[in-house]
């Protein structure tokens, strides 16, 4: 129901040893779609349709999320940044972009350091892993309180710190916001979310040092949430200025800019994917 009227299909195939789930439509150039911690490739609902009409895309369950395997599994650094290369290798006829978010766009930026040939190009959206992880004291205690416990009532409170204004996409969302939430919800109590805070752990919040960032040679791209309550602007900001990559800032959008304005992130990504040469980095 979440995906209804979206033209994908799902797929599921052998990763690295681990069992994956995937979303794949449309025909073009690859792009392969990375979401954030505790979710889904269902979280690229808001921008799916757009995109498939121009590239072939490629959106997975990250290891130990959605219907991927994870539980059981030694989810290390390497298996991780394996995994990712088998589904580029085996996922796309050429180089694609990555586009990663938050806990995704931190498994990007580490596969664009280790194997910069397999990529034409990397975007990267309220991301993690580029400076210290210090969200606001609500966002933190919202986020502590869900996981602890997920029920409806602290995945609500959750999602008003994660959220522009919650209330107006609810109402956008319609009859879809019931479904979604109580997805998310049974991501959050299923047996291998204690494996996905573990890779949240050893992958997304370690800040990347910044030796290995300004080696990027990849065109890369910054995508912000002007409003992000986990991953301040001024963390993109710097960023930008240090590695010379352009920012995209969207307003009316918290750490989520793919849910809050999906046709400005949109616009974002195409705008970044049009880019013709790569930002060399600077120390």
């Amino acid at each position: 129901r979440l995906l209804a009227g979206i033209p994908v299909t799902e797929r599921r195939v052998e990763l690295a040893g681990i069992s994956t789930a995937i979303l794949e439509g449309g025909e073009g150039l690859p792009i392969v779609l990375m979401h954030g911690p505790g979710e889904s490739a269902a979280n690229w609902r808001w921008v799916m349709a757009d995109l498939v009409d121009t590239h072939h895309v490629i959106a997975p369950d990250l290891p130990a999320h959605g219907a991927t395997a994870g539980s059981d599994e030694v989810l290390d650094a390497d298996r991780v940044l394996a995994w990712l290369g088998e589904l580029v290798e085996r996922s796309c006829g050429s180089s694609p972009a990555l586009v990663g978010h938050v806990l995704g766009g931190a498994i990007a930026a580490r596969f664009a350091i280790a194997s910069p040939g397999q990529l034409s190009r990397l975007v990267l959206v309220d991301t993690l892993g580029l400076a210290r992880f210090r969200p606001s004291p609500r966002f933190a205690f919202a986020l502590a309180t869900f996981a602890a416990r997920p029920s409806e009532r602290r995945y609500d409170r959750f999602m008003r710190q994660c959220a522009y204004d919650l209330d107006s996409l609810r109402v956008r969302m319609g009859e879809e916001w019931e479904p979604f939430a109580a997805y998310n919800i049974e991501l959050a109590r299923s047996p291998q979310a204690k494996a996905a805070g573990r890779l949240l752990r050893k992958l997304g919040l370690p800040r990347i040092p910044s030796e290995e960032l300004a080696g990027i040679e990849l065109p890369t791209t910054l995508i912000w949430g002007r409003h992000d309550r986990a991953n301040r602007l001024s963390i993109a900001e710097a960023a930008s200025e240090r590695y010379a990559w352009p920012l995209h800032v969207i307003d009316e959008a918290a750490d989520d800019p793919i849910r809050d304005q999906p046709q400005a992130f949109v616009r974002a990504v195409r705008a970044a994917l049009g880019q013709r040469e790569a930002k060399s980095g600077r120390g």
